[in-house]
């Protein structure tokens, strides 16, 4: 097997989220904000107003991104029935960043029977987040 590692591949293993946006440069900016996401990569379309592809690292972990492309069968639909989780060190600093930058708290933070410090929210682009780490 031969090494794939490249700019927009930089040694991706298991799962990597990739979520379709009505606005993936605005999505990609407050994630930057929410959750000190650095930008790894961006490809604009044909257009020159949307998003092919992005890449965004969070936390050592990666997420990819792109605008909704209709016209070639690829319809934005609300993010339903799935949650983006971040293990960190400091959940209440990652939490309390997130809030200020503009998610809307859905679970308030505290500390789970499973003995972790937990918290959900919500952005708003309508993506679920949950935040965890050491009580």
């Amino acid at each position: 097997m031969t090494d794939q590692t490249n700019a927009w591949n930089p040694g991706l293993k298991g799962v990597v989220p990739y979520l379709s946006s009505k606005d993936a440069a605005g999505q990609l900016e407050f994630y930057q904000k929410a959750f000190a996401a650095e930008e790894h990569g961006r490809m604009p379309a044909e257009d020159g107003k949307r998003i092919m592809h992005s890449m965004l690292k969070i936390n050592d972990g990666y997420l990819m991104m792109s605008d909704c492309f209709p016209e070639h069968g690829y319809e934005y639909r609300a993010p339903q029935g799935s949650t983006m989780h971040l293990q960190v060190d400091d959940p209440q600093a990652w939490f309390d960043r997130a809030e200020a930058a503009g998610c809307t708290v859905t679970l308030p933070m505290q500390v789970m029977f499973w003995g972790d410090r937990y918290g959900q929210l919500k952005d708003p682009y309508d993506v679920m987040w949950s935040i965890g780490g050491p009580a």
